[in-house]
């Protein structure tokens, strides 16, 4: 799309919403049920175009993209006055006679800038919270995901005006051109080296940014775990969607008491889970494109791959890896792999592991497999992370009810259910003072008897 029309389109934008037309709570509702009733008349479709960017399977594609939209639109249908109502809070005496009130608002016309990895729940999860926010959307999908751009152009344009909600899709440069514009909000998820132009951009108009990144998300397995458990779950969260998900566990750190034995039961689970030819088996992803593909394949050191490392060019597939006797200067260590390559990393302490992550940029997700609670209660209190599991990977963003975001370079701000509701809402606080009652003393000319009162009143 040409610059002039994306400037059109925010402005018709923006006029809309002067209009309050999507301020009432009842609209919002109307317009959370529209668009459940036309992601679930295109649910083939979804699937179809998820196949064909990312080779996802149907039961896959469901369950990680297009269920959990439909979970997010429930949630917000459901709670959506709560969520939305004004809250009468305690006045303080120095006040009296008030009502304190805050009043949430929807920010404006806010953009939401998608990934290839997610292309469907990471468009469509996030315009949720905003439509119920009572904002107006702009939605610019990633060009690396055509088709299932192409099915989200198609539903939202089926359903909604482009003065309400809107698709932008195309590349780099509809990107730069969008981000000259002035929006309300501005809200991306994608890797840290995009995310720090968008904030340069932002800045520009002191627009307030929510960034969802990535990082090296740990996960720990320490002496007391229940090895094939943790072996069955990681294989699941790491190698979900070929290893392209932002809180897959990027690496293990494991106590070198059970490093073989867990290495052992992965390479079971691998197999058990995708079969002896993982590149054969359909229900398993893709990598995104060949750029991709090359860099994770100049990551593997096939000295110290203990189970699989084949790929195929020609479908894009790269089997899933395990690689053993890794260290923190390896080059797989040394950027977010986001793809099917497991390190696996020996310590000695658990408190020199912790000191690793912690002396690194902090991550997006940690993972800790344990039995031991006081090892799982230093963990999670201690290391700064966006969010995570004890004795599972990834499943802790498939809930309404917790806030999913990074911290530091892993990103800031969150989203889902009422904290994505906050994150496109502004809270407005207002004091409603009656007049019957006007108390003198903070009144020009001050005297001592004045001063007296004000500091009982204050202290």
């Amino acid at each position: 799309m040409e610059k002039e029309k994306i400037e059109l389109l925010v402005k018709k934008q923006q006029e809309y919403f002067h209009t309050g037309e999507t301020l009432p709570v009842s609209f919002r509702k109307a317009a959370l049920n529209k668009l459940y009733t036309v992601i679930s008349a295109h649910e083939a479709e979804i699937l179809e175009a998820l196949k064909e960017d990312l080779g996802k399977g149907s039961m896959e594609a469901f369950m990680c993209e297009a269920g959990l939209t439909l979970s997010e639109i429930s949630h917000m249908q459901k709670h959506l006055n709560k969520y939305a109502a004004p809250k009468r809070v305690r006045t303080p005496i120095t006040n009296f006679h008030s009502a304190s009130i805050i009043r949430p608002c929807p920010r404006g016309c806010v953009l939401i800038m998608s990934p290839w990895n997610y292309p469907f729940l990471l468009s469509m999860e996030p315009l949720v919270d905003a439509v119920a926010a009572g904002n107006t959307v702009i939605l610019k999908p990633s060009a690396y995901s055509p088709a299932t751009s192409a099915v989200i152009e198609k539903i939202i344009s089926e359903g909604f005006p482009d003065k309400y909600i809107a698709v932008v899709t195309g590349g780099r440069e509809e990107n730069s051109s969008l981000l000259t514009n002035r929006f309300d909000h501005i809200f991306f998820t994608g890797s840290q080296a995009v995310g720090k132009e968008v904030l340069r951009h932002a800045a520009d108009n002191l627009t307030p940014v929510t960034l969802e990144l990535g990082g090296k998300s740990p996960c720990i397995v320490d002496a007391t775990a229940n090895i094939k458990l943790a072996a069955r779950r990681i294989v699941f969260g790491k190698f979900l969607n070929c290893g392209q998900t932002c809180v897959a566990p990027d690496y293990i750190l494991c106590d070198e008491k059970v490093r073989d034995e867990l290495t052992d039961t992965l390479r079971r689970e691998i197999i058990r889970q995708f079969g002896e030819k993982p590149l054969e088996n359909n229900d398993y992803g893709k990598i995104i494109n060949k750029k991709h593909f090359d860099r994770l394949l100049g990551l593997i050191d096939s000295s110290k791959v203990v189970f699989g490392g084949g790929s195929d060019e020609a479908t894009l597939r790269i089997e899933p890896t395990v690689m053993e006797n890794v260290t923190f200067e390896d080059k797989v260590m040394q950027e977010e792999i986001f793809g099917p390559v497991l390190p696996v990393i020996t310590y000695n302490s658990l408190k020199d592991a912790m000191e690793e992550i912690e002396m690194r940029q902090h991550p997006l997700a940690l993972y800790i497999f344990s039995r031991d609670r006081g090892n799982i209660e230093m963990v999670t209190s201690k290391c700064r992370y966006g969010g995570g599991c004890v004795n599972d990977v990834v499943v802790h963003l498939a809930t309404s009810e917790m806030p999913f975001g990074g911290f530091g370079e892993s990103g800031m701000g969150a989203y889902h259910g009422k904290y994505g509701f906050d994150t496109f809402t502004h809270y407005k606080s207002i004091l409603d003072k009656k007049e019957w009652i006007d108390l003198p003393m903070r009144y020009q000319r001050y005297t001592k008897l004045n001063e007296k009162l004000l500091r009982m009143f204050l202290k």
